[in-house]
Protein backbone atom coordinates (compact mmCIF):
# COMPACT_ATOMS: atom_id res chain seq x y z
CA UNK A 1 0.00 0.00 0.00
CA UNK A 2 1.45 3.30 -1.00
CA UNK A 3 1.07 6.09 1.50
CA UNK A 4 2.84 9.19 2.68
CA UNK A 5 2.95 9.87 6.38
CA UNK A 6 3.90 13.19 7.93
CA UNK A 7 3.94 13.11 11.74
CA UNK A 8 3.93 16.32 13.73
CA UNK A 9 4.40 16.91 17.45
CA UNK A 10 5.63 13.35 18.09
CA UNK A 11 6.45 12.36 21.66
CA UNK A 12 9.78 10.57 22.20
CA UNK A 13 9.28 6.87 22.85
CA UNK A 14 12.05 4.46 23.93
CA UNK A 15 10.22 1.54 25.56
CA UNK A 16 6.81 -0.07 25.68
CA UNK A 17 5.74 1.67 28.91
CA UNK A 18 6.80 4.94 27.31
CA UNK A 19 4.72 4.13 24.24
CA UNK A 20 1.58 3.73 26.32
CA UNK A 21 2.31 7.00 28.11
CA UNK A 22 3.00 8.82 24.84
CA UNK A 23 -0.25 7.64 23.30
CA UNK A 24 -2.20 8.70 26.38
CA UNK A 25 -0.67 12.16 26.08
CA UNK A 26 -1.44 12.48 22.34
CA UNK A 27 -4.52 13.18 20.33
CA UNK A 28 -3.87 11.26 17.13
CA UNK A 29 -5.51 12.44 13.91
CA UNK A 30 -5.26 10.87 10.44
CA UNK A 31 -5.66 13.31 7.55
CA UNK A 32 -6.49 11.33 4.41
CA UNK A 33 -6.54 13.48 1.28
CA UNK A 34 -6.05 13.08 -2.47
CA UNK A 35 -2.53 14.50 -2.78
CA UNK A 36 -1.94 12.67 -6.09
CA UNK A 37 -4.12 13.41 -9.12
CA UNK A 38 -6.33 16.21 -10.37
CA UNK A 39 -7.43 17.33 -6.89
CA UNK A 40 -3.92 17.77 -5.50
CA UNK A 41 -4.27 21.58 -5.09
CA UNK A 42 -7.44 21.07 -3.06
CA UNK A 43 -5.82 18.40 -0.89
CA UNK A 44 -2.69 20.46 -0.27
CA UNK A 45 -4.78 23.48 0.71
CA UNK A 46 -6.90 21.50 3.18
CA UNK A 47 -3.76 20.09 4.82
CA UNK A 48 -2.21 23.55 5.15
CA UNK A 49 -5.49 24.88 6.51
CA UNK A 50 -5.91 22.03 8.98
CA UNK A 51 -2.50 22.66 10.51
CA UNK A 52 -3.12 26.43 10.63
CA UNK A 53 -6.51 25.86 12.26
CA UNK A 54 -5.01 23.61 14.93
CA UNK A 55 -2.31 26.22 15.51
CA UNK A 56 -4.77 29.12 15.71
CA UNK A 57 -7.20 27.37 18.04
CA UNK A 58 -4.43 26.21 20.42
CA UNK A 59 -2.62 29.56 20.47
CA UNK A 60 0.37 27.99 18.72
CA UNK A 61 0.89 25.26 21.33
CA UNK A 62 -0.50 22.37 19.23
CA UNK A 63 -1.95 20.83 22.37
CA UNK A 64 -5.33 20.83 24.07
CA UNK A 65 -6.27 19.79 27.61
CA UNK A 66 -2.65 18.79 28.21
CA UNK A 67 -2.51 16.47 25.17
CA UNK A 68 -0.23 17.02 22.19
CA UNK A 69 -1.85 16.91 18.76
CA UNK A 70 -0.31 14.52 16.23
CA UNK A 71 -1.38 14.54 12.58
CA UNK A 72 -0.67 11.63 10.23
CA UNK A 73 -1.11 12.71 6.59
CA UNK A 74 -1.94 9.98 4.08
CA UNK A 75 -2.45 10.12 0.29
CA UNK A 76 -5.58 8.38 -1.06
CA UNK A 77 -4.59 9.25 -4.66
CA UNK A 78 -8.23 9.67 -5.82
CA UNK A 79 -8.69 5.90 -5.39
CA UNK A 80 -11.77 4.90 -3.36
CA UNK A 81 -10.36 1.47 -2.43
CA UNK A 82 -7.11 3.05 -1.24
CA UNK A 83 -8.96 5.64 0.82
CA UNK A 84 -10.99 2.86 2.42
CA UNK A 85 -7.91 0.78 3.30
CA UNK A 86 -5.97 3.81 4.58
CA UNK A 87 -8.82 4.71 6.93
CA UNK A 88 -9.06 1.12 8.20
CA UNK A 89 -5.31 1.07 8.84
CA UNK A 90 -5.44 4.45 10.57
CA UNK A 91 -8.07 3.21 13.01
CA UNK A 92 -6.66 -0.29 13.54
CA UNK A 93 -2.89 0.11 13.21
CA UNK A 94 -2.14 3.79 13.83
CA UNK A 95 -4.66 3.91 16.69
CA UNK A 96 -5.90 7.36 15.72
CA UNK A 97 -8.62 8.98 17.80
CA UNK A 98 -10.31 10.43 14.73
CA UNK A 99 -9.77 10.90 11.01
CA UNK A 100 -10.20 13.86 8.66
CA UNK A 101 -10.80 13.86 4.90
CA UNK A 102 -10.94 13.09 2.07
CA UNK A 103 -10.95 15.46 -0.94
CA UNK A 104 -12.99 13.46 -3.45
CA UNK A 105 -16.65 12.63 -2.87
CA UNK A 106 -16.14 9.24 -4.54
CA UNK A 107 -13.34 8.41 -2.09
CA UNK A 108 -15.42 9.70 0.82
CA UNK A 109 -18.31 7.44 -0.15
CA UNK A 110 -16.02 4.40 0.12
CA UNK A 111 -14.75 5.54 3.52
CA UNK A 112 -18.12 6.07 5.25
CA UNK A 113 -18.77 2.38 6.07
CA UNK A 114 -15.30 2.06 7.60
CA UNK A 115 -16.11 4.74 10.18
CA UNK A 116 -19.39 3.01 10.98
CA UNK A 117 -17.90 -0.48 11.25
CA UNK A 118 -15.10 0.73 13.52
CA UNK A 119 -17.39 3.10 15.47
CA UNK A 120 -14.76 5.82 15.04
CA UNK A 121 -15.09 9.50 14.18
CA UNK A 122 -14.56 10.74 10.60
CA UNK A 123 -14.73 14.48 9.89
CA UNK A 124 -15.07 15.20 6.17
CA UNK A 125 -13.29 18.37 5.12
CA UNK A 126 -13.43 18.94 1.34
CA UNK A 127 -15.73 16.31 -0.23
CA UNK A 128 -18.99 18.09 -1.05
CA UNK A 129 -21.61 15.57 -2.27
CA UNK A 130 -24.77 16.17 -0.24
CA UNK A 131 -25.47 12.48 0.46
CA UNK A 132 -22.25 12.08 2.49
CA UNK A 133 -24.05 13.71 5.43
CA UNK A 134 -27.48 12.61 4.21
CA UNK A 135 -28.72 9.32 2.82
CA UNK A 136 -25.23 7.73 2.78
CA UNK A 137 -24.01 9.19 6.08
CA UNK A 138 -23.92 7.68 9.55
CA UNK A 139 -23.67 8.89 13.13
CA UNK A 140 -19.86 8.69 13.16
CA UNK A 141 -19.45 11.07 10.20
CA UNK A 142 -19.48 14.89 10.34
CA UNK A 143 -18.63 17.40 7.63
CA UNK A 144 -17.03 20.84 8.06
CA UNK A 145 -16.83 21.79 4.38
CA UNK A 146 -19.87 23.16 2.60
CA UNK A 147 -21.99 20.62 0.77
CA UNK A 148 -23.72 20.59 -2.61
CA UNK A 149 -26.84 22.16 -1.10
CA UNK A 150 -24.82 25.17 0.03
CA UNK A 151 -23.47 25.52 -3.51
CA UNK A 152 -26.78 24.87 -5.26
CA UNK A 153 -29.04 27.03 -3.13
CA UNK A 154 -26.62 29.95 -2.85
CA UNK A 155 -26.06 30.01 -6.62
CA UNK A 156 -29.82 29.73 -7.23
CA UNK A 157 -30.27 32.86 -5.11
CA UNK A 158 -27.92 34.68 -7.49
CA UNK A 159 -29.07 33.16 -10.80
CA UNK A 160 -32.77 32.54 -10.11
CA UNK A 161 -34.05 35.80 -11.55
CA UNK A 162 -37.11 36.38 -13.68
CA UNK A 163 -36.44 35.88 -17.39
CA UNK A 164 -33.39 33.66 -16.87
CA UNK A 165 -33.19 30.38 -18.83
CA UNK A 166 -30.40 28.10 -17.60
CA UNK A 167 -28.52 25.04 -18.83
CA UNK A 168 -26.03 23.28 -16.55
CA UNK A 169 -22.75 21.43 -16.96
CA UNK A 170 -21.09 19.26 -14.29
CA UNK A 171 -18.75 16.27 -13.92
CA UNK A 172 -20.46 12.89 -14.13
CA UNK A 173 -19.91 11.57 -10.59
CA UNK A 174 -21.36 12.13 -7.13
CA UNK A 175 -20.17 15.72 -6.69
CA UNK A 176 -21.51 16.86 -10.08
CA UNK A 177 -24.80 14.96 -9.93
CA UNK A 178 -25.52 16.08 -6.37
CA UNK A 179 -24.55 19.67 -7.16
CA UNK A 180 -26.92 19.93 -10.09
CA UNK A 181 -29.71 18.20 -8.17
CA UNK A 182 -29.41 20.84 -5.43
CA UNK A 183 -29.31 23.70 -7.95
CA UNK A 184 -32.34 22.26 -9.77
CA UNK A 185 -34.35 21.93 -6.57
CA UNK A 186 -33.41 25.43 -5.43
CA UNK A 187 -34.44 26.98 -8.76
CA UNK A 188 -37.98 25.62 -8.29
CA UNK A 189 -38.55 28.39 -5.78
CA UNK A 190 -37.48 31.11 -8.23
CA UNK A 191 -38.90 32.55 -11.47
CA UNK A 192 -35.91 31.26 -13.49
CA UNK A 193 -36.20 28.12 -15.64
CA UNK A 194 -33.75 25.21 -15.88
CA UNK A 195 -34.05 23.88 -19.43
CA UNK A 196 -31.16 21.40 -19.87
CA UNK A 197 -28.53 19.40 -17.93
CA UNK A 198 -25.21 18.09 -19.24
CA UNK A 199 -22.67 15.83 -17.57
CA UNK A 200 -19.14 15.05 -18.73
CA UNK A 201 -16.63 12.46 -17.48
CA UNK A 202 -14.07 13.81 -14.97
CA UNK A 203 -10.96 15.00 -16.81
CA UNK A 204 -12.84 15.82 -20.03
CA UNK A 205 -10.82 18.11 -22.30
CA UNK A 206 -13.20 18.41 -25.27
CA UNK A 207 -16.62 19.81 -24.35
CA UNK A 208 -17.81 20.31 -27.92
CA UNK A 209 -20.65 17.78 -27.79
CA UNK A 210 -21.95 19.02 -24.44
CA UNK A 211 -21.70 22.65 -25.52
CA UNK A 212 -23.64 22.06 -28.73
CA UNK A 213 -26.49 20.39 -26.87
CA UNK A 214 -26.64 23.27 -24.38
CA UNK A 215 -26.56 25.84 -27.20
CA UNK A 216 -29.46 24.07 -28.93
CA UNK A 217 -31.49 24.01 -25.72
CA UNK A 218 -30.98 27.73 -25.06
CA UNK A 219 -30.59 29.57 -28.33
CA UNK A 220 -34.30 30.14 -29.06
CA UNK A 221 -35.32 31.12 -25.53
CA UNK A 222 -36.77 34.64 -25.24
CA UNK A 223 -34.99 35.87 -22.10
CA UNK A 224 -31.49 35.90 -20.65
CA UNK A 225 -29.69 32.66 -21.54
CA UNK A 226 -27.13 31.20 -19.12
CA UNK A 227 -24.86 28.18 -18.90
CA UNK A 228 -24.06 27.58 -15.23
CA UNK A 229 -21.32 25.07 -14.57
CA UNK A 230 -19.58 23.57 -11.57
CA UNK A 231 -16.39 21.57 -11.85
CA UNK A 232 -13.64 20.01 -9.74
CA UNK A 233 -10.30 18.52 -10.76
CA UNK A 234 -8.81 18.08 -14.22
CA UNK A 235 -10.53 19.43 -17.32
CA UNK A 236 -11.52 22.99 -18.20
CA UNK A 237 -15.21 23.65 -18.95
CA UNK A 238 -14.32 27.20 -20.03
CA UNK A 239 -13.28 25.57 -23.32
CA UNK A 240 -16.93 26.04 -24.29
CA UNK A 241 -16.11 29.75 -24.67
CA UNK A 242 -13.98 28.80 -27.70
CA UNK A 243 -17.22 27.73 -29.42
CA UNK A 244 -18.58 31.30 -29.21
CA UNK A 245 -21.78 30.98 -27.16
CA UNK A 246 -22.22 34.76 -27.50
CA UNK A 247 -23.39 34.31 -31.09
CA UNK A 248 -26.58 32.91 -29.57
CA UNK A 249 -26.67 35.52 -26.81
CA UNK A 250 -25.60 32.88 -24.27
CA UNK A 251 -23.61 33.85 -21.17
CA UNK A 252 -21.43 31.45 -19.15
CA UNK A 253 -21.46 31.73 -15.35
CA UNK A 254 -20.11 29.60 -12.51
CA UNK A 255 -19.71 29.30 -8.76
CA UNK A 256 -16.63 29.53 -6.57
CA UNK A 257 -13.30 27.81 -7.06
CA UNK A 258 -9.64 27.91 -6.10
CA UNK A 259 -7.46 30.93 -6.92
CA UNK A 260 -5.52 29.30 -9.81
CA UNK A 261 -8.84 28.50 -11.48
CA UNK A 262 -10.23 31.98 -10.83
CA UNK A 263 -7.14 33.31 -12.63
CA UNK A 264 -8.55 31.73 -15.81
CA UNK A 265 -11.90 33.53 -15.44
CA UNK A 266 -11.03 36.54 -17.59
CA UNK A 267 -13.72 35.53 -20.13
CA UNK A 268 -16.24 35.65 -17.25
CA UNK A 269 -15.45 39.20 -16.02
CA UNK A 270 -18.69 40.86 -14.89
CA UNK A 271 -20.52 37.59 -14.27
CA UNK A 272 -21.88 36.72 -10.83
CA UNK A 273 -22.14 33.62 -8.70
CA UNK A 274 -21.90 32.33 -5.14
CA UNK A 275 -18.89 30.85 -3.40
CA UNK A 276 -17.95 29.04 -0.23
CA UNK A 277 -15.07 31.45 0.41
CA UNK A 278 -12.99 34.24 -1.06
CA UNK A 279 -10.27 35.66 1.17
CA UNK A 280 -11.56 39.26 0.97
CA UNK A 281 -15.16 38.42 1.93
CA UNK A 282 -15.38 37.49 5.65
CA UNK A 283 -14.64 40.29 8.12
CA UNK A 284 -13.56 38.82 11.45
CA UNK A 285 -10.47 38.18 13.57
CA UNK A 286 -10.01 34.54 12.53
CA UNK A 287 -10.05 35.37 8.82
CA UNK A 288 -7.75 38.36 9.37
CA UNK A 289 -5.24 36.01 11.04
CA UNK A 290 -5.58 33.41 8.28
CA UNK A 291 -5.06 35.94 5.47
CA UNK A 292 -2.12 37.62 7.19
CA UNK A 293 -0.31 34.44 8.23
CA UNK A 294 -0.90 32.63 4.93
CA UNK A 295 0.48 35.62 3.03
CA UNK A 296 3.59 35.67 5.25
CA UNK A 297 4.24 31.94 5.01
CA UNK A 298 3.21 31.11 1.44
CA UNK A 299 3.37 34.50 -0.33
CA UNK A 300 -0.25 34.14 -1.42
CA UNK A 301 -3.74 34.58 0.03
CA UNK A 302 -5.51 31.56 1.56
CA UNK A 303 -7.59 29.61 -0.89
CA UNK A 304 -11.03 28.06 -1.22
CA UNK A 305 -10.05 24.84 0.59
CA UNK A 306 -7.54 26.40 2.98
CA UNK A 307 -10.42 27.88 4.93
CA UNK A 308 -12.14 24.48 5.02
CA UNK A 309 -9.03 22.95 6.56
CA UNK A 310 -8.72 25.77 9.08
CA UNK A 311 -12.36 25.43 10.11
CA UNK A 312 -11.82 21.69 10.58
CA UNK A 313 -8.83 22.30 12.85
CA UNK A 314 -10.75 24.84 14.92
CA UNK A 315 -13.76 22.53 15.21
CA UNK A 316 -11.56 19.68 16.50
CA UNK A 317 -9.88 21.85 19.11
CA UNK A 318 -13.16 23.41 20.26
CA UNK A 319 -14.65 19.92 20.59
CA UNK A 320 -11.67 18.72 22.65
CA UNK A 321 -11.89 21.76 24.90
CA UNK A 322 -15.48 20.85 25.65
CA UNK A 323 -14.62 17.18 26.27
CA UNK A 324 -11.62 18.23 28.43
CA UNK A 325 -9.40 16.15 26.17
CA UNK A 326 -11.53 13.01 26.21
CA UNK A 327 -11.41 11.20 22.85
CA UNK A 328 -13.76 8.27 23.26
CA UNK A 329 -15.98 8.27 20.20
CA UNK A 330 -19.36 8.58 21.93
CA UNK A 331 -18.24 11.65 23.86
CA UNK A 332 -16.87 13.32 20.72
CA UNK A 333 -20.00 12.54 18.67
CA UNK A 334 -22.36 13.90 21.32
CA UNK A 335 -20.21 17.02 21.72
CA UNK A 336 -20.12 17.78 17.99
CA UNK A 337 -23.87 17.38 17.50
CA UNK A 338 -25.26 20.92 17.49
CA UNK A 339 -21.89 22.45 18.46
CA UNK A 340 -21.36 26.12 17.53
CA UNK A 341 -17.92 27.64 17.00
CA UNK A 342 -16.35 30.81 15.59
CA UNK A 343 -14.05 30.57 12.58
CA UNK A 344 -12.89 32.48 9.51
CA UNK A 345 -16.45 32.37 8.10
CA UNK A 346 -17.91 33.65 11.36
CA UNK A 347 -20.28 31.60 13.51
CA UNK A 348 -21.13 28.09 12.29
CA UNK A 349 -22.88 25.08 13.79
CA UNK A 350 -23.25 21.34 13.16
CA UNK A 351 -26.80 20.33 12.38
CA UNK A 352 -27.90 17.70 14.90
CA UNK A 353 -29.89 15.59 12.45
CA UNK A 354 -27.33 15.03 9.67
CA UNK A 355 -23.99 16.35 11.08
CA UNK A 356 -23.46 18.94 8.32
CA UNK A 357 -21.77 22.21 9.32
CA UNK A 358 -24.17 25.04 8.53
CA UNK A 359 -22.32 28.13 7.30
CA UNK A 360 -22.78 31.30 5.24
CA UNK A 361 -21.87 31.66 1.56
CA UNK A 362 -20.80 34.71 -0.47
CA UNK A 363 -22.30 36.40 -3.54
CA UNK A 364 -19.45 37.54 -5.83
CA UNK A 365 -18.83 39.34 -9.12
CA UNK A 366 -15.79 38.47 -11.28
CA UNK A 367 -13.47 41.44 -11.84
CA UNK A 368 -10.06 42.27 -13.22
CA UNK A 369 -7.66 42.84 -10.32
CA UNK A 370 -3.99 43.52 -11.08
CA UNK A 371 -3.17 43.12 -7.37
CA UNK A 372 -4.07 39.40 -7.55
CA UNK A 373 -1.78 36.82 -9.14
CA UNK A 374 -3.33 36.06 -12.52
CA UNK A 375 -5.06 39.43 -12.64
CA UNK A 376 -8.59 38.16 -11.93
CA UNK A 377 -10.41 38.40 -8.62
CA UNK A 378 -13.86 38.61 -7.08
CA UNK A 379 -15.86 41.53 -5.73
CA UNK A 380 -17.73 40.44 -2.63
CA UNK A 381 -21.31 41.60 -3.21
CA UNK A 382 -22.72 40.32 0.10
CA UNK A 383 -22.76 37.49 2.58
CA UNK A 384 -25.58 34.99 2.06
CA UNK A 385 -26.63 33.98 5.59
CA UNK A 386 -27.43 30.43 6.62
CA UNK A 387 -31.11 31.28 7.11
CA UNK A 388 -31.54 32.47 3.51
CA UNK A 389 -30.52 29.11 2.02
CA UNK A 390 -33.65 27.15 2.79
CA UNK A 391 -32.38 23.77 1.68
CA UNK A 392 -33.85 20.56 3.10
CA UNK A 393 -32.01 18.64 5.79
CA UNK A 394 -32.00 14.89 5.15
CA UNK A 395 -31.66 13.04 8.49
CA UNK A 396 -29.04 10.35 8.81
CA UNK A 397 -30.33 6.81 8.22
CA UNK A 398 -30.93 4.71 11.33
Amino acid sequence: MQKRIITLALASVFALPGLAFAQAKEVRIAHISDRTGGMEPYATATNVGLMMGLEYATGGKMEVAGRKITVLAKDSMLKPDLGKSLLQAAYADDKVDLAVGPTSSAVALAMLPVAKENKKLLIIDAAAADNLTGTKGNRYVFRVGRNSNHDGYANAIVQGRAGNFIATLAPDYAYGREGIASFREALKGTPAQLVHEEYAPPGTTDFTAQAQRMFNALKDKPGRKLIWYLWAGAGNPLKIMDLDPKRYGIEVVTGGNILPVIATYKPLVGSEGATHYYFQCPKNAANDWLVSEHQKRYKSPPDFFTVTGMMTGIAIVEMLKKTKGATDTETMVKTLEGMHFEGPKGRNYFDKTNHQLMQPMYHFRIKLDPAITGGVGQDCVREIPIEEMKFPITPLPN
